[in-house]
């Protein structure tokens, strides 16, 4: 069942299209993909990034929207990918960059792609354990700027995944949570995205 991408904001998109169409900023990025692509790129799947800042032992979480992720593609692979955040002026460009996130992304979109319950995909960075997972929300129409995990929602960690927790498994957030919270103490959640 095809997956409900959510809409990213305008302003998002047309920072990274003006990032991409300006030389200065591919050059600065030192993406080598991004230099060596032949063709035109475009940006696609914009997934937003939710940082989890809080598990508690009962399983009560707190996400906040860190910015939205384009995979950038030309021809029939993603080389990179441009993250923006939202800044006093409303959404901006941050960076391109490249990595093993890119290719496990993809991968981790193909496989929920084969499954038959409809899902919203979303990206969950847990900043304590330098972990980034598709989080597969089950209401496809929802808001993809809001709300947190829900029980039955799905989570599968990107490769590399932190030891001990296997990469492209999907495992129920019920599941997996538990055991963020036992490798997590609440004061390492805090921190930047990954």
């Amino acid at each position: 069942m095809p997956l409900h991408v959510p809409p990213a904001p305008a302003p998002a998109l047309r920072s990274v299209l003006t990032a991409l169409s300006s030389p200065t900023a591919v050059r600065d990025a030192r993406t080598p993909s991004l230099l060596r692509a032949q063709g035109p790129a475009s940006a696609e799947l914009p997934l937003p990034v939710h940082v989890l800042d809080r598990v508690t032992a009962d399983g009560e979480t707190s996400t906040t929207l860190a910015g939205w992720r384009f995979l950038i593609r030309t021809g029939d692979r993603a080389v990179a990918a441009a993250d923006t955040v939202l800044t006093a002026d409303g959404w901006a460009f941050s960076r391109f960059f490249e990595g093993p996130y890119i290719t496990s992304t993809e991968l981790a979109l193909r496989q929920a792609e084969s499954m038959t319950q409809p899902y919203q995909p979303r990206l969950l960075s847990v900043p304590g354990l330098y972990m980034l997972a598709l989080w597969l929300h089950g209401d496809p129409e929802a808001d993809g700027a809001d709300g947190g995990p829900a029980p039955t929602d799905l989570l599968v960690p990107l490769a590399p995944a932190p030891p001990g927790i296997a990469a492209h498994r999907p495992h129920r957030v019920t599941d997996l949570l538990p055991v963020l919270t036992h490798r997590v103490s609440p004061t390492r959640l805090l921190g930047s995205p990954a």
